[in-house]
């Protein structure tokens, strides 16, 4: 019964007129190279920046603008009998709004949020080094989320 299923349900995602967003002539393809991204003013914007022009690619003659405003907030999250803090969490969130250029009419737009951890065990390096991956980690997360949010946003797109 299952292997049944399985064989049958892209015949039944086919007859329902079922389209991946990013195939060709998708919804989603009109996200591609046409979003310009805030320049961004910090190494969070940076890092932001670079992962959704990595996933939407930069733009050659742009539709929409895409801005941003990141908050973040670190907090200590294993704390030794001594009172050390030896773990953090790094906690970010992204207000995020996608404005077509022609008419400035906002299209989409929301809030992503999420959270990443470090160690802060070891030497001044280490930790920093760990710090600054963790921040790394979170921005390409909510860029990611970002990209999923107005992909499925796309079939509504001008």
């Amino acid at each position: 019964m299952s292997r049944r299923f399985v064989v049958l349900a892209p015949l039944a995602l086919a007859a329902c007129g079922f389209t991946p967003a990013l195939a060709p002539n998708g919804p989603a393809t009109a996200l591609l190279e046409t979003v310009y991204v805030q320049d961004p003013s910090d190494k969070n914007g940076f890092d932001l920046v670079e992962r959704l022009e990595e996933r939407l690619g930069r733009p050659e003659n742009p539709k929409y603008d895409l801005a941003y405003t990141i908050t973040t907030e670190t907090v200590g999250v294993g704390i030794t009998a001594d009172n050390k803090i030896t773990r953090y969490n790094v906690k970010g969130v992204v207000d995020y709004a996608l404005t077509d250029r022609t008419s400035g009419t906002r299209v989409t737009g929301g809030r992503v949020q999420s959270f990443t951890a470090y160690s802060a065990t070891g030497s001044t390096v280490a930790g920093l080094a760990a710090e600054e991956d963790a921040a790394y980690r979170l921005m390409r997360i909510l860029a990611d989320q970002i990209v999923a949010r107005l992909i499925a946003a796309s079939a509504s797109l001008p």
